[in-house]
């Protein structure tokens, strides 16, 4: 720890079930540890939001929604419980790290080993949406991998998800600001969008990135540009990308992304159209496809919704308004801001 920094909360310290390992991650939601159960000696990661505030509706619909999701391409939520200062989301721990560690180390990937993750993405979200789970933040940071020798692809973050049977269609920008679909960028207020078909457009975005190792819709003279997220959203919106001369890819890969990346979300590739596609196909494991067929039923001793939405609702009233929070600032915020300058200085023009 840096002189000056606070010390870090240690809410496992004294806790009769688990026991903090070390430290993982941590992010403007919180931080996760690696953590022990007494009980079993199993390890699992554990997420800390601060009670208060912070417990959000994203936070209870995160829990909510991901406590029904068995697949072994998805973090397997366990429990939820809470600390006098946090609120804790305890869920399979992934030893691989996150995609995006993963392709920057590597510094992009070789087109077989991108598609044996896409393969795996594409099934796990396909699992979602038959559950009427959609992510609305898909992205390399959100996919985590196992030790396997060939990393198994799991995703892990449902904080900005919708069900469709027991929340509100989608209609808002929230997700991140380089995996955005056009729709969601284009949406206002009343409006709603598919977010199914959004969350493919993001999965075309990671393939990109698997392959090229660099954002589809951001250009290196962005860097140091003031105006850089306008830019990169006028790119989103005219679908202006390009596969640099230096990245080998297959033309049915190019033909794969061609699909997926398309601005009218009437006519993007559909998850079966995907699962269909030459590319896709080719070395797909015997039974991929069939996984999502037979629904995993879920694990035993599984909190029900009312205890859940009980805990969150003791979590927010411990510590609300404690001094030195500041609400995070959403994605619609930015792409408001964004949005905005666009118009004024007319750049952008819902016509074209």
């Amino acid at each position: 720890m840096q002189r000056g920094q606070p010390a870090r909360p240690e809410p496992l310290s004294g806790h009769p079930r688990y026991e903090k390992i070390k430290d993982l991650n941590s992010g403007t939601f919180g931080f996760v540890q690696l953590a022990r159960d007494k009980l079993t000696g199993e390890t699992w990661a554990v997420k800390f939001i601060e009670r208060g505030d912070k417990i959000t509706k994203y936070v209870e619909r995160e829990i909510i929604n991901h406590r029904c999701l068995v697949h072994p391409h998805i973090v397997q939520f366990r429990e939820v419980f809470l600390t006098p200062t946090h609120l804790c989301i305890v869920m399979e721990y992934a030893p691989g790290g996150d995609m995006f560690e993963y392709v920057v180390k590597k510094n992009g990937l070789r087109e077989d080993e991108a598609r044996w993750f896409f393969q795996q993405l594409i099934v796990g979200l396909d699992y979602c949406h038959r559950m009427g789970v959609v992510n609305r933040d898909i992205k390399l940071e959100n996919t985590l991998l196992d030790s396997s020798p060939r990393p198994l692809v799991k995703i892990c973050d449902f904080g900005y998800s919708k069900h469709e049977k027991f929340q509100s269609a989608p209609g808002s920008r929230v997700g991140t600001p380089a995996y955005l679909a056009p729709e969601v960028i284009l949406t206002t207020k009343g409006k709603t969008y598919d977010g199914k078909i959004a969350d493919i457009w993001s999965c075309g975005v990671m393939l990109y990135v698997m392959l090229v190792g660099a954002y589809p819709f951001e250009r290196p003279e962005d860097k140091h540009d003031n105006q850089k997220l306008q830019k990169m959203i006028q790119r989103i919106l005219h679908v202006d990308y390009h596969i640099p001369p230096s990245v080998r890819a297959s033309d049915d890969c190019k033909d794969l992304l061609s699909k997926i990346l398309v601005a009218d979300p009437a006519k993007r590739i559909t998850i079966d159209g995907i699962y269909n596609h030459r590319w896709y196909l080719k070395g797909l494991p015997p039974g991929v496809r069939e996984m999502n067929e037979r629904v995993q039923p879920p694990p035993e001793g599984l909190q029900s919704v009312e205890e859940v939405t009980r805990l969150v609702e003791e979590a927010r009233r411990v510590g609300v308004g404690a001094p030195g929070y500041v609400n995070p600032v959403e994605t619609d915020e930015y792409i408001d801001d964004a949005m905005d300058n666009m118009y004024d200085e007319g750049s952008l023009d819902y016509n074209d």
